[in-house]
């Protein structure tokens, strides 16, 4: 049976460790697999923190980017980061201000994910914010509705563990046969 797979989306610069890591706990305590974009940022402190979660049942997935105009489609420096378990590469060049186009490795990340968690980031996370609102993925935002430029309002927050805990709850029932913790 496939393990659900949970996006967190966030800062590729900031890794925002002290909410990464909660996420991470919560993710654990799930039998999912976590999905990031493979860097820096959010996406190496929620992949530590949940690689390093004793009795974690997932892998650390990394979608990662292409250097532009490489003919052989190596990733940029600093990816993946180290806790990457289950390496994807992509053709597509990382997206920046443009994570809506249709070329966008955004919507890898989105379209993969059974639920997203969003973490503090800048245009490319708010661009995936608006593509698993498109995409009608449940998402919820782990952080404060001003603590992110560009964040749309249809976007739940929160800050509480339980409140993420009991949206991962009721976003994953059913999701290929996961039924919560």
């Amino acid at each position: 049976m496939r393990r659900a797979v949970v996006g967190v989306m966030g800062s590729g610069s900031e890794e925002h460790r002290e909410r990464a890591e909660i996420v991470a706990g919560v993710l654990a305590s799930f039998p999912v697999d976590l999905l990031t974009g493979g860097g820096r940022g959010v996406m190496t402190s929620v992949s530590r923190a949940f690689a390093e979660q004793p009795g974690r049942r997932g892998r650390v997935i990394g979608v990662l980017p292409c250097r532009e105009d490489d003919p052989l489609h190596r990733p940029p420096p600093g990816y993946p980061n180290p806790w990457v378990e289950l390496v994807i590469r992509t053709h597509l060049p990382y997206s920046g201000e443009r994570g809506t186009d249709p070329l966008s490795r955004n919507h890898v990340n989105v379209l993969s994910s059974d639920a997203i968690v969003v973490l503090p980031g800048g245009t490319g996370t708010a661009s995936e914010v608006a593509l698993a609102l498109r995409y009608r993925r449940p998402a919820i935002g782990f952080l404060e509705r001003g603590q992110m430029p560009g964040l749309p309002p249809a976007l739940p927050v929160t800050t509480d563990p339980e409140r993420l805990r009991a949206f991962l709850e009721s976003a994953l029932v059913g999701t290929s046969g996961t039924s919560g913790p």
